[in-house]
């Protein structure tokens, strides 16, 4: 004679028997078999969460159930399930509005959802799934088979969290690294004053600055923006800086032939579509000197002492995008009290609530006024507006280079 299935029907009464004992021998040996998955029951006939509770139970999941959606949010909040198995036809809140509050809170989102109901149409299934359900189980269901797709998705989301912990792990490695490529020295000079600073949109991002000793008192300042983010822009940023602290022999006397291979070295080793917009200064701590070049980067902004402006403005295209390619190179002379600002769009493109941009204005006021301070604290004082101008999740890196002439 065939199995007969176990009769959960909505708020029918339960006419199965008890759930098969197992040993506890056996009990014991298939709990240290499974992953211990913490399964919350959401279904409102008493009868129906006792005989799957104890079921599941005797198979060594840590079960929860609840006979109210609402019950079933609460507790979710406080202790998150790995499963939940939930039932459509409930008073107060039925499954999919239950599923549905599930899937808007970020918290709860990845928890995965079996619907469990005697409502078998597809149109209710459809709408089951919708409402962001993984499985659907039809009542009245055989045990074995529910237990099937339990042990699935607990299995399954075991090896999702799993991954993500790997993930979050090799990102935070990655962070690591990427902070160590920033400049953790910085070459002393006698007429120059500089700081720099790089707040990322996430743990890795595409935006770079350094600060390269090029010897007999110069120095190269650096700042670039990988068009992306996240680990690709980040893996692009380290080639570029890679290339840049290997290259530098040429730009002390040949700055031109520097960025040429620089870009050469991009090019070859990116994709097609990779590009980065560059700044590059060489200063001479002696003559008081600044050389440059601008590669389809923001404008450097020159704040000379009587609170003149000067924009150093693009003198070549971006990197990465052409096998050939040339700049040219730009001049200017420092004299105490010029300000230097480099930066990359995640400053004057941050946005407030009003979806105003930071601009470019708000920087050079803020250089304005705050010129009397150190060129550390000038930064920081202006990062500081950035983020208070801009105080929710960034969507870009914040980069910023401040250099303050004090004269020979």
């Amino acid at each position: 004679m065939s199995e007969q299935p176990h009769a959960f029907e909505g708020r029918a009464p339960c006419e199965c028997g008890p759930a098969k004992e197992l040993t506890p021998n056996r009990t014991a040996m298939m709990a240290k078999q499974k992953n211990q998955g913490n399964i919350m029951i959401v279904d409102d006939p008493p009868a129906n969460l006792k005989l799957l509770e104890d079921m599941l139970r005797q198979q060594g999941y840590r079960v929860r159930s609840f006979p109210r959606g609402r019950l079933a949010l609460s507790a979710a909040v406080q202790q998150p399930p790995d499963l939940i198995l939930l039932d459509i036809t409930m008073p107060e809140m039925n499954g999919y509005e239950v599923c549905q509050h599930l899937k808007s809170d970020q918290k709860l989102s990845r928890i995965p959802v079996i619907f469990l109901s005697a409502l078998g149409d597809t149109a209710d299934k459809v709408k089951a799934f919708q409402s962001g359900g993984v499985d659907y189980v039809t009542k009245p269901f055989h045990f074995e088979e529910v237990q099937a797709r339990v042990e699935t998705h607990v299995e399954l989301r075991r090896l999702q969290m799993e991954s993500e912990r790997r993930a979050a792990q090799e990102l935070e490695i990655a962070k690591q690294v990427q902070f160590r490529l920033f400049p953790q020295i910085l070459p002393s000079l006698a007429t120059l004053d500089y700081a720099g600073s790089c707040i990322q949109a996430r743990q890795v991002g595409g935006d770079c600055y350094d600060f390269l000793d090029l010897a007999r008192d110069r120095l190269g300042l650096v700042i670039g923006d990988i068009a992306g983010k996240g680990i690709a822009a980040a893996l692009l940023m380290a080639t570029l800086q890679a290339n840049l602290r290997s290259q530098r022999a040429f730009a002390l006397d040949q700055p031109q032939r520097f960025l040429r291979s620089v870009n050469q070295l991009f090019y070859e080793n990116t994709a097609d579509s990779a590009y980065a917009t560059l700044f590059f200064a060489d200063y001479d701590d002696q003559a008081g000197c600044l050389r440059y070049a601008n590669c389809g980067h923001p404008p450097a902004l020159l704040l000379r002492s009587d609170n003149s402006l000067e924009r150093l403005g693009a003198t070549a295209t971006v990197l990465g995008l052409f096998e050939e390619w040339d700049c040219s190179i730009d001049e200017r002379q420092l004299f105490s009290g010029d300000i230097l600002a480099l930066y990359t769009d995640g400053i004057t493109e941050s946005f407030n609530d009003a979806e105003e941009e930071f601009g470019e204005q708000r920087l050079i006021e803020a250089l304005r006024r705050h010129r009397e301070l150190s060129s550390p604290a000038l930064l920081a004082a202006i990062v500081d507006e950035v983020l208070r101008f801009s105080p929710h999740e960034q969507h870009d890196d914040v980069t910023l280079i401040v250099a303050k002439c004090r004269g020979n």
